[in-house]
Formats: C-alpha cells, sequence, structure tokens
C-alpha cells in the first residue's frame, strides 16, 4: 500500500501558502488577490438583498389587495380612524419635543386622549370585525358602539379635569 500523503491545513503551511489562501498579504510583503469567492460571495448578497426588497413589495402589495378585497366597509372606516390617531400622536409628541413642554398637564392629557382613543377604537374593530364573530357571540355591534361610546365620554372626561 502506498503511503498516504498528509493534508496540510493553513495554519502548518508556510507563510506565503498561508497569505495566498487568507487573502492577506504575507509578511513577505507579496500582494496576493483575494479568492474569486469574496467577491461571488458579495455579489449574491447584493442580489439577494434585490430579490429580498422584491419579494417585501410584492408581499406588501399581496396584504394590501387582500385588505382591500376582504375587509368590511367600517373596519376600514375605523382603521383610518387609528391611523389619524397615531397621526395626531406623533404630532403632540414633536411639539413636546421641539416646541416645549410648559403645559405638560396639557401634553399629558392629550397624548392621554389620542392613546385612550386609539385603545378604545382597537378595541370595537375587534369586536365589531366579521371575521372574529365566534369570539364575541354575545355582543351585537349596537352593544359593542354604545360600550365604545360610554368609554370615550369617561376618558374624554378624565382628561379634560386633568388639564386643570
Amino acid at each position: 500500500m502506498p503511503p498516504r500523503k498528509q493534508a496540510t491545513s493553513p495554519a502548518a503551511a508556510p507563510p506565503s501558502a498561508a497569505a495566498a489562501t487568507s487573502g492577506f498579504p504575507s509578511a513577505a510583503g507579496s500582494n496576493a488577490a483575494p479568492p474569486s469567492t469574496a467577491t461571488k460571495a458579495a455579489s449574491s448578497a447584493s442580489g439577494q438583498a434585490k430579490i429580498q426588497g422584491n419579494d417585501a413589495q410584492a408581499i406588501a402589495a399581496g396584504i394590501w389587495r387582500n385588505y382591500q378585497a376582504k375587509t368590511d366597509q367600517r373596519t376600514k372606516l375605523l382603521d383610518v380612524f387609528m391611523a389619524f390617531l397615531v397621526v395626531v400622536g406623533a404630532l403632540q409628541f414633536i411639539y413636546c419635543v421641539i416646541g416645549g413642554n410648559y403645559p405638560f398637564n396639557a401634553f399629558l392629557s392629550g397624548f392621554s386622549a389620542t392613546v385612550g382613543q386609539f385603545v378604545l377604537t382597537a378595541s370595537l374593530r375587534i369586536q365589531t370585525n366579521p371575521e372574529n364573530k365566534a369570539d364575541f357571540e354575545s355582543i351585537s355591534h349596537e352593544r359593542a358602539f354604545a360600550d365604545y361610546i360610554f368609554g370615550s365620554v369617561i376618558l374624554h372626561f378624565f382628561c379634560v379635569n386633568f388639564i386643570n
């Protein structure tokens, strides 16, 4: 039987061989070019980023089409109102940061009213969504809306009283 050749690892190889395999120049100063696999990996990574970007756009477009096709008009109206509340809350926060918060009670009251109304609206959306009918069998849409109005009145009563 012929003797086997032992494989050499980069650590056991001479410095010039280690430099050639790692892509770094050796101590002797030879400038070895980086291996071509690094450039292939970089180009495939950028290609994957493009594919993932297109996939994310396709997923978002699919979600939007599904939302438009299957969502009830009442639920869409509640979603628009919730988006409006998010914008109002963000504007209040930005004004507090930029313009100052001298009457801090007013900021807290307004921001709390916005967040509280968002939570109440989310609850109404969940209760009146036709897909959740099995979870809320005993609650009619009218009852859910009456609870929403009652909660909104209580919330705004406390917010107005908090202003001073």
